[in-house]
């Protein structure tokens, strides 16, 4: 039975494991161990309510295995986009060009450089074991960062956003970045996602044009990707499209991946997940739930099988009562799977 909980220090071997095994890009893990042992003492001390941070909270949760301690994804929570500096992505919008002269009106879509997202709560650092793909795990691991934000709603922003990975060929090159970035930073693909991953992205203002890009100036290639997601990420943004979140206006500077968004109050998670007392019970039986406890620095989140009656106590195997640390009376948060 798998659990999600807060990251711990000891965590370090498993999460760097999982990260560099897995096969879309997470540019908000980094794959160097110092820069991820960074950011998993960033999360404890976000979850541990340092002063340090405050205004720039970071919550990594792993997907672990209890029976034997194995780490098998993780999912993260930046309270706000950027951490404190800006958050930049490309705007797409449109640039009418008309000449009355020559009878011409021509809509021509333009990339504008914005940090319009800055401040934004954002879903981000998702990896998960190749095996697990397809499987509840997948939704447990995803979804349990939205009950630990409904339980928490005063840390968060009124809208949530998420950065999917742009289309990358089979040779790890990305026909976005080749046709633009890469004429700025004279480096491919692979070595800029090293860098975003253990850089501070100032540079992107150093390096990057301020001025608009018109996209049929680009290549046919990167024209074709635009605000696509890769292959890599389906399973992802099927689940987010469920949950409410859409694409929008905004696409990675990097890859041209899409940013979907979504009102807090409106994601299904959101929206569907109730709050009962449990009492122990040593039955198995009814539907699927995500059951979590409302705990803040120690927060689990499980799947367990119960049945939904009129009452205020929920009865729950005492295996999922013990997974989520709780005792009778006790009260939880649980949405269906």
């Amino acid at each position: 039975m798998m659990v999600v909980r807060p990251c711990r220090a000891s965590d370090l071997a498993g999460v760097e494991k999982v990260v560099t095994q897995n096969v879309a890009r997470i540019s908000s893990v980094p794959h160097n161990r110092d820069k991820l042992s960074e950011r998993i003492d960033h999360s404890i001390r976000s979850f541990a309510q340092d002063a340090s941070v405050e205004g720039m909270e970071f919550y990594l949760f792993v997907l672990e295995d209890p029976e034997t301690g194995e780490i098998r994804g993780t999912s993260g929570i930046a309270a706000s986009a950027g951490n404190g500096q800006p958050f930049f992505n490309y705007r797409l919008d449109d640039l009418i060009h008309s000449s009355q002269q020559l009878n011409v009106h021509q809509k021509v879509p333009v990339l504008y450089l914005s940090h319009a997202l800055t401040g934004k709560t954002q879903l981000s650092s998702f990896a998960i074991e190749s095996g697990l793909h397809g499987t509840e795990a997948f939704s447990l691991l995803s979804r349990a960062r939205l009950l630990f934000i409904k339980q928490h709603r005063e840390k968060f922003g009124d809208e949530v956003i998420v950065e999917l990975q742009g289309v990358v060929d089979e040779n790890g090159d990305s026909p976005f970045w080749d046709s633009l970035g890469r004429h700025f930073f004279a480096m491919d693909y692979a070595t800029i996602e090293h860098y975003q991953g253990i850089k501070s992205r100032s540079f992107i203002t150093e390096m990057m044009p301020p001025h608009p890009i018109y996209v049929p100036l680009l290549s046919e290639a990167a024209r074709q990707v635009l605000g696509q997601p890769d292959s890599s990420a389906e399973e992802t943004c099927r689940l987010l499209y469920r949950e409410g979140f859409k694409p929008g206006e905004f696409v990675d500077i990097f890859d041209g991946g899409p940013t979907l968004s979504a009102p807090l109050e409106q994601l299904q998670t959101i929206v569907n997940a109730r709050t009962k007392s449990v009492k122990r019970t040593e039955s198995s039986m009814g539907l699927r739930y995500l059951v979590s406890n409302q705990s803040f620095d120690e927060f689990r989140c499980t799947l367990g099988q119960l049945t939904d009656g009129i009452g205020d106590t929920l009865r729950l195997n005492s295996q999922v009562v013990s997974q989520l640390g709780l005792e009778d009376g006790d009260e939880v948060h649980y949405v269906a799977v």
